[in-house]
């Protein structure tokens, strides 16, 4: 197979059925360097045309929650008050400076994920 760059939606579906062809391919093999190759390309041409945003910031702390198995009562001083907690998770109220720092120091919620773009 001829190594190229891709450059259309046609060329990324191509690569990506290599792949799956290649996926059993032993590593340091003809097959195994062709598809860590390809494997570079499809992730090159994915974050150019498929870009990933970061999270909601709710989401983002919801979801640190669950994993680390709290409850709104858990993380109340770190927005306040539960209300407050209950208010933002209803997204009838904005994080706080204030709370973005208490939520990052606290839960190690990276700053990114916090702050709304």
């Amino acid at each position: 197979m001829e190594i190229k760059p891709i450059k259309t939606e046609a060329d990324y579906k191509k690569a990506l059925e290599k792949i799956e062809k290649l996926m059993d391919a032993k590593a340091n093999t003809p097959e195994g360097d062709l598809l860590d190759v390809l494997a570079t390309l499809v992730e090159t041409y994915e974050k150019k045309h498929y870009p990933i945003g970061p999270p909601d910031p709710v989401e983002a702390i919801k979801f640190r929650m669950e994993q680390m198995n709290l409850r709104k009562t858990d993380v109340a001083k770190y927005f306040g008050s539960k209300s407050k907690v209950t208010e933002v998770f209803q997204r009838k109220r904005n994080l706080t400076l204030k709370m973005i720092r208490n939520l990052h120091k606290g839960l190690n919620i990276p700053l990114e994920s916090l702050i709304a773009v």
